[in-house]
């Protein structure tokens, strides 16, 4: 198959420049002006701009296990809608990733039911030491560690353990840092005030900024004592930010951060109108953390945008506060959200496409992904800046069926989406063939 998409804005490594670009199979083959070669299709790209596909590194598409959520299929259909062409998917289904038998089975489901590219982390223990040093650097991205306990219970909080994990592994280790002993304090104390219908605007202060700190601090020193390769995933507080560094490139640096479009858009001022459909893991914070978040992904401490898509059913966020389950679906919303910031002036179109596409390949070294290049596989994205649409149930593709975003009015729109070449999505239309391939990922020698 030959498609030539001519005459876009091609957004790429810091520069957008006008061209036509030829895929062949799966692979882009020419980037250059004026192409006239024979093509199976052609698709005139005038007015529109073409970004690398969007690579998710943190998302909880919950099969197997907890598929009345979501499951492979659903989560990245909805995710090629939204111009995510690659996810890296999180250890905490049921049973939970904590074997290579049950991260093989993972994988085997995805070859058969996932549109968009996938990657399933390893999930650690406190006792599976042995499982997770057999984990393959070249076809699993990295090593999930829960600091505190959140959705799935697979809390690792042994000293013991985690300076073993983080000394014997080259491999990246990703970390969900909240310190469990503040959280436990903080919970009983509104506990004992307000019983289990704790009312939700508290949540901020239950998994507190303190409760962060506490414990992606505690993660950085382990990984500087030990030299490990440590991504801090969900950055929500400020005072965070002040543990990462930007004064040298994103290839060298061994500790890197990530932020989640949602605590780049809501504050603890939003759970009034909101409730618990914005109730995540870690907390949305204060304004003030909010402002800081958006400084260092600026300023490049903070490398990379993710969602942490993690739907959970209407009727299970209607509970109260202690019922009521964290996270929210968002994977199809990501790139809007990030475009309609540039809109507004906040972020550049080149900056979005660094932290959504380039930096998670260069982080987690995957191969061939990422970047609008000749020879790279054709994971692209076509959007219109100056679409308006409303997120409306009747638009909503998670099996959930929500978004905390209903209501929303954008004013730019995905209305192509290639993944491996494969034209996936086209204004609104998904073509329900599975064209998505494993992710693998350059090992140093």
């Amino acid at each position: 198959m030959k498609i030539l998409i001519k005459n876009a804005q091609i957004v790429n490594e810091g520069k957008i420049i006008q061209s036509d670009i030829l895929i062949e199979n799966d692979l882009i083959s020419k980037i250059e002006s004026n192409l006239s070669e024979e093509a199976d299709q052609i698709i005139d790209a005038s007015g529109k701009y073409l970004l690398p596909g969007v690579i998710d590194d943190q998302v909880h598409f919950r099969e197997p296990g907890l598929t009345w959520k979501g499951d492979i299929e659903t989560e990245s259909r909805s995710a090629i809608a939204g111009g995510t062409t690659s996810f890296i998917e999180q250890p905490n289904t049921v049973p939970n990733a904590v074997t290579q038998e049950l991260l093989a089975d993972k994988y085997e489901i995805a070859s058969q039911k996932s549109f968009a590219n996938y990657g399933f982390m390893m999930g650690g223990t406190n006792d599976n030491l042995k499982e997770v040093l057999k984990t393959n650097p070249r076809n699993v991205p990295g090593i999930k560690l829960f600091l505190g306990s959140s959705t799935g219970n697979m809390l690792v909080d042994n000293p013991e353990t985690l300076e073993n994990i983080f000394s014997n592994t080259k491999m990246l280790i990703a970390v969900h840092c909240e310190d469990e002993a503040t959280i436990k304090a903080n919970t009983q104390k509104y506990l004992d005030e307000y019983g289990e219908d704790i009312p939700v605007e508290f949540h901020h202060l239950i998994r507190s900024e303190e409760a962060c700190y506490k414990s992606s601090s505690k993660a950085i020193e382990l990984a500087k004592k030990t030299g490990a390769r440590l991504h801090v995933f969900h950055l929500s507080t400020a005072i965070e930010t002040e543990l990462f560094r930007n004064d040298i490139p994103l290839k060298d640096k061994k500790i890197t951060a990530e932020v989640c479009v949602h605590h780049l858009t809501f504050t603890n001022e939003d759970y009034e109108t909101k409730g618990g459909l914005i109730k995540w893991n870690p907390a949305v914070k204060t304004q003030n953390d909010k402002i800081a978040l958006w400084e260092a992904l600026l300023d490049d401490r903070i490398d990379v945008i993710a969602t942490d898509h993690a739907p959970h059913t209407w009727e299970e966020k209607q509970n109260v506060y202690t019922k009521c389950p964290s996270g929210a679906p968002l994977v199809q919303h990501s790139l809007v959200v990030m475009l309609e910031n540039y809109k507004n002036g906040k972020i550049s179109l080149e900056r979005i496409v660094e932290k959504m596409a380039h930096n998670p390949a260069i982080l987690f070294r995957i191969e061939k992904r990422g970047f609008v290049r000749e020879g790279y596989k054709a994971d692209l994205v076509l959007v219109d800046l100056n679409e308006n649409w409303t997120v409306e149930k009747e638009n909503i593709l998670y099996k959930c069926g929500w978004s905390p975003l209903e209501g929303t009015e954008f004013h730019s729109k995905v209305t192509h989406t290639f993944v491996n070449g494969n034209l996936v999505y086209e204004n609104g239309k998904i073509n329900e063939q599975k064209f998505g391939e494993r992710l693998f990922f350059e090992v140093e020698e």
